[in-house]
């Protein structure tokens, strides 16, 4: 009997203790968590919403399709002749479905800046007619709302170098009012268990028990997909959970590093049709894809000058996580690696896959449903607590 005594004050204890951490932690970050919930829901069916807003752009009139694209080379520059932007085209994604246009895009990044929109210089999507090389739409992409909405989530509209802590720690605290939440769910007994799991408000009209149970059952069944969505959010923003994932799940704390190559052609004069040799080459080997990226400025995301000339080869209409790598020599278009995804070690994949797992595309339409369902339960669940808070607030004043 003392030892069933003792067990009952220990689980008291620990729900009293999980009682203060999920409350005060709550208070603490409860607006960010907020913010960072609404701003990635809304961003959840950007693909699909794009897609039917740009669809004139984006689908090519049955007239205007051709038999042979024009030269990727000559497409760059009547972009860049029409555009007359002071930063070069950084690249051009090319879809294998033919009814679809080639989209350039212009992307120049800077370090200084303290929020978004001084550090992103240009962001445009520019569709083209690849047969005729009319341009069909602009889109602005710095002012767009749904990358808007992207850079809220990451790190509210702050510096990226740093403005990822700014969500990073409340989303780790955020995990540890999640885990608090659970544990102040668990019911004592079969009696405490039938009303944990849904609403019976048969006999209740008083709000403060119905906004409790909403906080109450709507974050328990949310809080498994929160805890995902949570995790692979700070796969983004801590290096060393990156790192935990990769020894996990390869032995090794980090990915393995490919040797950068250097194009062996370098000291021959430039082919100008590279791109076009790099395009076909690519259509070949991955004819079942569904687009492929050339990098078209020679630098990467850091503005760091490439040795080689690298294609991104996505298997999947808006997925990220099965990719397939090429490089090719800059100066003659010679194929030097491929790198196909089912080749990947196990952390690579998942390297390429976290991005879907955290949105829920990885999962498909039905996914990125729950997902959505779950990212508005977690923007409620701050509103709810605070309610929760207030109304037992009110009643001790009451009473004194």
């Amino acid at each position: 009997m003392r030892k069933k005594h003792h067990h009952k004050k220990k689980v008291s204890s620990t729900k009293k203790w999980s009682a203060k951490l999920h409350l005060w932690l709550g208070l603490s970050v409860g607006i960010i968590v907020f913010i960072v919930s609404l701003s990635g829901t809304l961003y959840v069916f950007k693909d699909e919403i794009q897609n039917s807003l740009r669809k004139e752009a984006i689908y090519l009139k049955k007239e205007d399709i051709g038999k042979k694209p024009l030269s990727v080379n000559l497409l760059r520059e009547k972009v860049s002749l029409e555009l007359n932007e002071k930063y070069p085209v950084s690249a051009v994604e090319i879809p294998l479905d033919k009814t679809k246009a080639y989209q350039f895009e212009y992307y120049e990044k800077s370090k200084k800046g303290w929020n978004y929109f001084q550090q992103v210089r240009i962001n445009k999507q520019v569709y083209v007619n690849q047969y005729t090389g009319q341009i069909l739409a602009v889109y602005d992409e710095k002012y767009d709302v749904f990358n808007i909405l992207k850079y809220i989530h990451w790190g509210l509209l702050l510096n990226s170098e740093w403005g990822s802590y700014t969500v990073g720690i409340p989303t780790v605290i955020f995990v540890i009012m999640l885990i608090t939440g659970i544990i102040l769910w668990w019911p004592k007994n079969k009696n405490a268990r039938k009303g944990r799991f849904w609403f019976n408000w048969e006999n209740v009209k008083n709000w403060k028990r119905k906004n409790y149970d909403l906080h109450n059952i709507l974050g328990f069944y949310a809080s498994f997909i929160a805890l995902l969505m949570s995790i692979t959010g700070l796969y983004f923003a801590y290096p060393y959970v990156k790192n935990t994932f990769t020894f996990a799940l390869s032995g090794s704390w980090e990915l393995p590093k490919e040797k950068e190559k250097k194009s062996p052609d370098s000291l021959m004069a430039k082919n100008e049709a590279v791109f076009d040799l790099a395009a076909a080459q690519t259509e070949k080997l991955y004819a079942k894809s569904s687009s492929f990226r050339i990098n078209l400025n020679g630098k990467n995301k850091k503005g760091k000058e490439l040795k080689t000339l690298p294609v991104t080869v996505y298997g999947l209409d808006g997925r990220y996580s099965e990719r397939n790598i090429l490089t090719f020599d800059k100066y003659s278009g010679k194929l030097l690696a491929n790198k196909p995804h089912h080749k990947l070690h196990t952390a690579e994949k998942y390297s390429n896959a976290n991005y879907d797992i955290h949105t829920g595309s990885y999962f498909g339409i039905i996914g990125k449903v729950i997902w959505f369902i779950a990212g508005l339960t977690c923007t409620s669940l701050p509103v709810t607590g605070f309610l929760v808070w207030w109304g037992k607030r009110k009643k001790k004043g009451k009473k004194i």
